[in-house]
């Protein structure tokens, strides 16, 4: 059974429960966000990460932020719930699902104008509920078709977690490695330790231990060593954001992993949720790539490994080019040779 890593306890007045990653893997904590300020905490620190799980956290986070309106109107009280869903806005800018996840919470808000202000408070925590529990359908989806690309005996390369710690229940990326498993594959993963905080280490590992698959940790400077000695018939990664021509953003040093997998004819896959693509954008080169602070890399995990004032760039983010992607595994199906038009004709209008 898939660890819980984001659910809401109680009624509209409850609170939200989260694995802490950033303890992961020396020590499973739950931690509690009671308001709005402690889950953008949670979502900027990395304490809950992944596409979909943030996503979720952003629903949910609309629930805590709505706790305190004490509007009696409906119309005073969707003003107030714009400043809630605008600050949780700033929590991250690449993930796309954060944005997707508070644009459902608003468009359900302005459907139920007509009622209380309580029935529209029910109904917001209905919907972040809702998108916890189609997040689990979706990723088991995913997992069946991603599945079907895997052949027995594969080496799989994986870059950053995109586990069931970054979604509600079975993950992207690792859902068609765990779908793969249960058809009676034999596998066995090369994942990436993903710097610098090395969610592929701490997380992606982690979890592949736990459910019994065969992992081989490998820093990321060996890929190209792993997949030349022929180990790797594939790589699987997960995406925060996908463009409207195929262009995906994904953890950064993905872009060097897909060069990698095309130089040695390697399939390179990705496995994502409709909710991660972004029409609204034409290409990799508009989508908004996240900085994160100096310290993750001169200080991590609390040990100084470089000069006092050495100059640091710390994009969290890279985009992979459509043309390097073999295909794009949704619950929708899988998109072979990803472009604008290949997108279309399988999601049609599905985004929302």
């Amino acid at each position: 059974m898939p660890l819980p890593t984001i659910e809401w306890e109680g009624d509209v007045e409850g609170r939200i429960r989260l694995v802490d990653q950033t303890l992961l893997p020396t020590e499973l904590k739950f931690v509690y966000c009671e308001d709005i300020k402690s889950i953008w905490h949670a979502i900027k620190t990395l304490m809950v990460r992944g596409a979909p799980a943030i996503g979720i956290a952003a629903a949910m986070g609309v629930v805590l932020g709505i706790k305190d309106i004490r509007a009696k109107d409906a119309d005073t009280f969707l003003k107030e719930l714009k400043q809630v869903t605008s600050y949780l806005s700033t929590a991250r800018p690449t993930a796309v699902n954060l944005f997707w996840g508070i644009a459902r919470m608003e468009r359900v808000a302005r459907e139920n104008k007509n009622k209380s202000v309580r029935e529209i408070k029910d109904a917001l925590l209905h919907e972040a509920i809702r998108i916890q529990n189609e997040d689990k359908v979706i990723c088991r989806q995913i997992g069946e078709n991603g599945a079907k690309l895997i052949k027995d005996g594969n080496g799989i390369l994986t870059h950053c977690n995109a586990g069931g710690l970054a979604t509600a229940d079975y993950g992207t990326a690792l859902a068609v490695l765990f779908k793969a498993k249960e058809q009676g594959k034999h596998i066995k993963v090369y994942a990436d330790e993903t710097r610098p905080l090395l969610q592929g280490a701490r997380l992606t590992a982690w979890e592949l231990v736990h459910a019994g698959i065969d992992v081989t940790l490998i820093c990321d400077s060996m890929a190209a060593h792993v997949m030349k000695q022929g180990k790797v018939q594939c790589v699987i990664v997960g995406a925060d954001r996908i463009a409207a021509n195929g262009d995906t953003a994904n953890k950064i040093g993905t872009y060097g992993v897909s060069i990698l997998a095309k130089e040695h004819g390697i399939p390179f896959y990705v496995a994502a949720p409709v909710s991660t693509f972004d029409l609204s954008i034409k290409s990799g080169n508009d989508i908004p790539i996240e900085e994160r602070s100096p310290e993750e890399i001169t200080n991590g995990f609390g040990r100084k490994t470089a000069p006092e004032g050495v100059k640091v760039f710390n994009p969290a983010f890279d985009v992979t080019p459509a043309k390097n992607i073999t295909a794009i595994i949704t619950e929708k199906g899988v998109i072979t040779k990803p472009s604008a038009e290949n997108i279309q004709r399988l999601l049609g209008t599905t985004i929302s």
